[in-house]
């Protein structure tokens, strides 16, 4: 073999080395510029594919509504039995907003069954909707967590008051929900996916 050839040989080699070495440097640092290309999947799934609906939740209740005492008061009387799968499993006079002098006020218990998901609903009724509005605003002015939804409370295409339902400030896994419907004013309490829930189909 020449000195000419050998010298073209091992050129050859220098150049092979050099370009394997670039490769696994590209590789390396392809690895930290985009995580993913050098993770493995190992069900081959995209996470996309791999993400699944949450289940809907159920329209009817699985327990029976507590009958209202027979003495129930109109706004009382007005209370839904149900409310997707939440029923009515309590309900007493309160006096929870009773500085702000309402008519009449209730605190009622929603349930599933499971009690982690209940759902506390104070209804109160004052004679003007100026009245309701300022004990809507007070409470509303009050709540200090991540807002989850707002908006105005509409009854045939009239505006009749507002709504908002923000996570507990103390506790984000739970959330408050306040709205005003004239001269009745509602807050619902409890956990947040079962608040969210219940407010935005409860009827009144």
């Amino acid at each position: 073999m020449s000195n000419t050839q050998g010298s073209s040989s091992h050129g050859k080699l220098i150049a092979v080395v050099v370009a394997a070495a670039v490769v696994i440097i590209l590789a390396a640092l392809s690895a930290f510029v985009w995580p993913g290309w050098a993770i493995r999947h190992d069900d081959g799934q995209s996470d996309a594919q791999t993400q699944q609906t949450a289940p809907e939740r159920p329209k009817t209740p699985s327990i029976d509504a507590v009958a209202l005492p027979e003495d129930a008061t109109e706004l009382l009387k007005a209370m839904p039995d149900s409310v997707l799968n939440f029923a009515r499993t309590a309900a007493a006079a309160s006096t929870s907003w009773g500085s702000s002098t309402p008519l009449e006020e209730y605190t009622m218990t929603y349930s599933t069954g499971q009690t982690a998901e209940d759902v506390t609903l104070i209804a109160a009724q004052w004679s003007t909707a100026d009245a309701a509005k300022t004990q809507y605003d007070a409470l509303a002015g009050a709540l200090t967590g991540e807002e989850l939804g707002s908006g105005e409370v509409k009854v045939s295409g009239e505006t009749k008051g507002n709504y908002v339902a923000k996570l507990d400030a103390a506790d984000d896994t739970k959330a408050v929900a306040v709205w005003q419907n004239d001269t009745v004013v509602f807050q619902a309490t409890g956990a947040k996916d079962s608040v969210v829930d219940f407010y935005m189909e409860f009827p009144l």
